[in-house]
């Protein structure tokens, strides 16, 4: 039977809420899909930011020129945490505009835009099957942003990156290792010094009081006026700024690690770079090998540090908060007018007074 003009209406079928979707301009997916524009862009603005910084530390090593310390890694690590593996064509926008910086776009520039684009997917893929938290507040999330992050996850992008300097006949075969060292190290640094930076701005906030705002300022004016001074000075005394960082990284956790380690990093990469202080007795590739050993141990000394400090305040919390429901626990379980049972100064539990 057909239905007459005062049948009640149906409910719509499965197709009619997706169809009102579409017909609805500027609706859910519309902005869902903006958002998703707008984190591509930002993401590529922000790498190709970290790589115009990062090219103003440029070196020569096998006439292949690379980097140690590159920022964009970091942030492409850092940016894939926060928004998602989805937005991965971000990284490889800001890596093609990098390299249009540089000079005319080749064949092998797809392999390069390739591996900077894959390293920092493996290292989040490979984070996240560990179950990594962006807070870095358990000792399991250091070691893994450290060796799953740095270490194995820019292999990829160094790899693929000096075998299309080799296929492009840029640099030879034999160079391959020297220029491959180097291009990791720089990578890894990028991930260690730039990706707790980035995980820690969250964490910001006002000081709880006036003397954590004043110890902040002053431990940060001190660093950075030691790590000028220990980086160029004539005599070695890098080892000097390690008592500070250690106190960031006591005292601030993951925001004063990541804080005092770049400082650290800027400083003595530009030392480096200028070849001036102790980067100016030595050969290109010594002063490379010290000034990676030096950011590398400092990020891994204080990320560890903080992470395990901040582990150790989680576990107290913890702990006070399972007192207080124990608490709790016992006040409604105890009979009506009676409380825990309490015994005279030098009784002993379980004796009757006589």
């Amino acid at each position: 039977m057909a239905p007459s003009e005062t049948t009640p209406n149906r409910t719509p079928g499965p197709s009619s809420a997706p169809d009102a979707a579409q017909r609805w301009p500027g609706g859910i997916r519309g902005r869902l899909f903006a958002a998703y524009l707008l984190r591509l862009v930002v993401l590529a603005l922000c790498y190709y930011a970290g790589g115009r910084l990062g090219l103003l530390w440029k070196v020569a090593v096998e006439g292949a020129i690379v980097t140690p310390f590159w920022p964009p890694t970091g942030i492409a690590v850092a940016g894939l945490l926060f928004f998602g593996l989805r937005v991965w064509p971000g990284v490889a926008l800001g890596t093609l505009l990098v390299l249009l910086t540089m000079g005319p776009l080749s064949w092998t520039a797809l392999g390069s835009v390739a591996g900077s684009t894959l390293g920092p997917l493996l290292a989040c893929v490979l984070l996240r099957r560990v179950g990594f938290r962006e807070q870095v507040d358990r000792l399991r999330d250091g070691v893994s942003l450290v060796f799953l992050g740095a270490f194995l996850g820019m292999a990829v992008s160094a790899t693929a990156g000096c075998l299309m300097l080799v296929a492009g006949n840029n640099i030879r075969l034999p160079e391959f290792w020297p220029v491959w060292s180097a291009w990791w190290a720089g990578d890894a640094v990028g991930v260690l010094v730039v990706t707790p930076l980035l995980l820690s701005l969250p964490k910001l906030g006002r000081p709880r009081s006036w003397l954590q705002a004043t110890e902040a300022v002053g431990l940060g004016a001190a660093t950075v006026a030691v790590a000028v001074v220990v980086t160029r000075a004539p005599i070695d005394l890098l080892f000097l700024v390690f008592p500070l960082l250690v106190w960031a990284a006591l005292r601030f956790r993951l925001v004063g690690s990541a804080v005092s380690t770049t400082i650290l990093a800027i400083a003595a990469t530009g030392a480096a770079t200028d070849r001036t202080g102790v980067f100016a007795r030595q050969d290109l590739i010594t002063d490379m090998v010290t000034l990676q050993a030096l950011n590398g141990s400092a990020a891994l000394t204080t990320l560890l540090l903080a992470a395990v400090t901040a582990e150790k305040h989680n576990t107290h919390r913890r702990i006070a908060a399972a007192c207080d429901d124990l608490a709790e626990m016992v006040e409604v379980l105890a009979p009506q007018g009676r409380g825990p049972r309490s015994f005279p100064a030098g009784g002993r539990t379980g004796q009757r007074q006589g």
